[in-house]
Parts: structure tokens; C-alpha cells; sequence
């Protein structure tokens, strides 16, 4: 009798923090520490911005007030989202066999089946929450508002228009277009970076090697930086879009921890006599930034 593979997995809650976090931190901007990431937003996180004013003034004996404290708000809210899969186990499990008996470049084996095609689900999951992260649109489904609409709509974040496309030609010039309009209060400061597309990105190497610098950088040798302040490489990025910031200043909220989280595999073999299975996980997940004025967003159009 041929060997037949079933499954019934359920994980909820806390069990299911691991594969969340897996499908969810392993986008390349959280999973390079590009932004900060606020886990456990139950609903909502307020994030208050403090401006003051001059505060140094001339001596005398009295106290007086020298400055004035203005405090506004933004707010960090997660939305909810669903993954509703039906797979054929069939698809998967040569793929899986090979993988557990070793015929493969993978350094660690799934322990199952089940975190198999879990793990294949939260591939997904994260290359699309690496896009939300920066192009998302909250009135697409599966989608949240992403740092560029909010960007966009602020009017105290610095824009700097670009027209055409950006081009091994124009990238240098652009760049330093970016690096110009980069406030004083934040330039130089260890966490501020230039966040750009792979487009942008091959673009900038090419131009290095055009003025002379081809070996300057090789993938996983050197770190890409511009006149000294880190490029960092965001896959959710369109060409023509950078944005120059902290990474403290800008915020992935998620539950990672709450109630709300759950990954089910369901067999539906003993349900209906196929060889499907569900896969169903619930999440939550938004951005936000803190001080808009202390980010610069580029876009060309």
C-alpha cells in the first residue's frame, strides 16, 4: 500500500508566534533592521512628537519660561489579515521528500510536512508585506497604507520631485538631490539612511563603475553608502522612489503575541476524501513614522 501523508495541525495564539514572525519579520526591510519594529500592538500605539522651541535665553534672577512644548500625536494601528489557501498535498510533497533526504541546497530541514507547506505559505506572506510595508494601499484588499501614501499626504515631510525615469545617468545627481534636502537635526546621525530600490540600487553600481569604481562594491563585501550616509535597499521600493530617514523614526506594528494570531492546517482528507489541504493564518500588520518633517521622500514622475 502506498504511503500516504496527512496532516492535521492547528496553532493559535502565542504557538503560533514562530511562523508569524517568520512570514511576517523575514520581509528585507524588517529583516535587515531597516525600520523599527513595535510587536505586541494589541489595537493601537500612540506615538507622540515633541517640538520645542529656542530654549537658551540671557540669565536674570527670576524664572522665566524660555521656550514653548508643542506635542502632537500619530498613531501605529495594525489592521487584520487573512491567509485562506486550499492546496494539493500532491504538489508539495516531492518537493518536501527531497528536501528531508538531503537532495537539496537548503541548510535546515522542515521537521514536517505541515511546517513545510507552512513555510512555503509564509514566503508569500512576507514578500507581500515587504511590499505593503512601502507601496501598500489601504483600499486594496490584503493591503495597508505604506510609508510612501503617508509620505505623500504629509505635508511636513520634505518632498523632492524628480521627472523621467532614474538611470545609471542620473542616479549620482539624484542622490544628491536626496542628500541636500536632508535636515541639518538628523544629517550625520548613525541610525539616517537613504532607502532605495533593487532598480535604483543596480543603477547606482553601474555608475560606479562607470567613473572607475567596478570594484568597489560586490554583493555581501562592501555596504553601499553615498557621500558617507548608508543606502539601504528596500525591495518593496519602486524605481524613482527614495526615501532618506531613521530607522527610529519609522515603525512596523504587528501582534506577534496576541490572541488574534493563528496558523491551521487543515487535512481535508478525512473531510471529503481529497488530498487538499488549508492553510489559514490571521495576522496584523501597519506602518507609521514619528517626525515627518526629519524625512526626506523622493519621487520621480
Amino acid at each position: 500500500m502506498a504511503t500516504t501523508t496527512s496532516i492535521t495541525t492547528s496553532y493559535a495564539g502565542e504557538k503560533a508566534a514562530g511562523f508569524i514572525s517568520a512570514a511576517l519579520l523575514s520581509a528585507p526591510t524588517l529583516d535587515k533592521g531597516g525600520i523599527t519594529v513595535k510587536p505586541n500592538v494589541k489595537f493601537k500605539q500612540v506615538m507622540q512628537k515633541l517640538a520645542v522651541g529656542d530654549v537658551i535665553a540671557d540669565a536674570s534672577c527670576d524664572f522665566t519660561a524660555t521656550s514653548s512644548v508643542t506635542l502632537t500625536e500619530r498613531y501605529l494601528q495594525p489592521e487584520d489579515f487573512q491567509v485562506n489557501l486550499e492546496l494539493c498535498k500532491k504538489d508539495f510533497e516531492s518537493d518536501w521528500l527531497s528536501i528531508e533526504q538531503g537532495f537539496s541546497s537548503f541548510d535546515e530541514l522542515p521537521s514536517s510536512f505541515a511546517t513545510y507547506l507552512i513555510g512555503h505559505v509564509a514566503a508569500k506572506v512576507a514578500a507581500k508585506t515587504e511590499t505593503n510595508i512601502w507601496n501598500g494601499a489601504n483600499a486594496s484588499a490584503g493591503e495597508f497604507d505604506g510609508l510612501v501614501a503617508l509620505m505623500g499626504a504629509d505635508s511636513d515631510v520634505i518632498d523632492v520631485a524628480e521627472t523621467g525615469a532614474t538611470t545609471a545617468s542620473n542616479i549620482i545627481a539624484r542622490l544628491g538631490n536626496v542628500i541636500d534636502a536632508i535636515p541639518a537635526t538628523i544629517y550625520g546621525n548613525e541610525g539616517l539612511a537613504i532607502y532605495i530600490s533593487q532598480a535604483d540600487a543596480r543603477s547606482y553600481v553601474r555608475a560606479q563603475a562607470a567613473l572607475g569604481y567596478k570594484d568597489l562594491y560586490h554583493v555581501g563585501q562592501t555596504a553601499m553608502d553615498f557621500e558617507g550616509v548608508k543606502l539601504f535597499v528596500a525591495n518593496g521600493l519602486t524605481s524613482g522612489q527614495m526615501v532618506a530617514a531613521e530607522k527610529d523614526n519609522m515603525f512596523f506594528g504587528t501582534g506577534l503575541q496576541s490572541d488574534m494570531n493563528e496558523v491551521k492546517l487543515i487535512d481535508l482528507a478525512d473531510i471529503d476524501g481529497s488530498q487538499n489541504v488549508r492553510v489559514i493564518m490571521r495576522f496584523s500588520a501597519g506602518v507609521n513614522y514619528a517626525i515627518g518633517s526629519e524625512i526626506v521622500l523622493s519621487v520621480a514622475s
